[in-house]
């Protein structure tokens, strides 16, 4: 995708920008072949799950969401805005949130939630998950580093909020240190592969392997956990979610499962109902 962008500066560097456009709606048309290649998975293996199946005008809406969406997330805020909205500080008695992004991204994908935050004055930090593709206990410390840090500037436990990936991220940072569930306020997750997802049958990284149903790890994982630890959780979940499904995937046994109708993967980090229960979680919590 940051491909499209070099095709178009490149072709305008030597004067031809309408080749250079061509060519960028001919790389645009085939990542949203990709795209549907994903909805349509989405649908044919959705199966017995009994969350409700996404109709036809469902699927095409969430199809040309997706593809704006992921767009101006991997084309122009990872690569480019990375560090455009910087942290908000902390101080005393303000709970404050930690951002946990998931699988291929960085911290600007939580851009428009640290602005929010900025605007509003509650504390937030937002990490990078490094490297990219190893495996997801190893992204433990990371964590433990931006919940401490929370603690130090407010005196309270944070709110994790974890878009994909970065759900179970945090429920291995749970299960490695000790006492951790007394240390975070809430876990919301956003379309997180709790129960694995079937498109990470295709993928060949260690993360990945991570998410595909019914692997060790993620089965070690819940086995490990007490059956009161899911009260913590705030998961949502949807059937439009082209890359974590069945829909049902993204749930967790005993925690309270939000149903985001209509919207696919990426759009869901940004769905206004998400924000809206985060906050109710900072207003219950002052």
């Amino acid at each position: 995708m940051l491909a499209m962008l070099v095709v178009f500066v490149g072709a305008a560097a030597f004067g031809h920008p309408d080749i250079g456009a061509v060519l960028v709606l001919l790389l645009s048309s085939g990542y949203g072949l990709v795209l549907a290649f994903e909805f349509i998975a989405m649908v044919w293996v959705h199966g017995e799950d009994p969350t409700p199946r996404a109709d036809l005008l469902t699927v095409l809406s969430a199809w040309c969401i997706e593809c704006v969406t992921t767009l101006w997330v991997f084309c122009w805020l990872q690569p480019f805005r990375e560090w455009a909205q910087p942290d908000t500080p902390g101080h005393e008695g303000r709970r404050g949130i930690v951002f946990v992004h998931g699988y291929l991204c960085n911290r600007a994908v939580w851009n428009p939630w640290l602005a929010h935050c900025s605007r509003l004055g509650i504390p937030a930090t937002a990490i990078n998950l490094e490297p990219v593709f190893s495996e997801l206990s190893s992204y433990v410390a990371q964590v433990e580093r931006a919940v401490a840090r929370m603690e130090r500037e407010t005196g309270l436990a944070p709110v994790l909020i974890c878009h994909s990936m970065g759900g179970l991220v945090a429920r291995a940072w749970l299960a490695s240190i000790p006492a951790a569930e007394h240390r975070v306020h809430q876990v919301v997750t956003i379309g997180t592969p709790h129960r694995g997802t079937w498109l990470a049958r295709l993928g060949r990284s260690v993360n990945a392997n991570h998410m595909r149903p019914g692997n060790g790890w993620l089965d070690a994982l819940a086995s490990a956990e007490p059956l009161e630890r899911a009260k913590l959780f705030t998961c949502f979940y949807g059937h439009a979610d082209n890359i974590v499904f069945p829909p049902l995937c993204a749930t967790l046994p005993g925690a309270d499962n939000r149903h985001l109708p209509a919207t696919p993967h990426v759009a869901m980090a940004y769905h206004p109902g998400v924000m809206t229960e985060v906050l109710r979680h900072l207003r219950a919590a002052a």
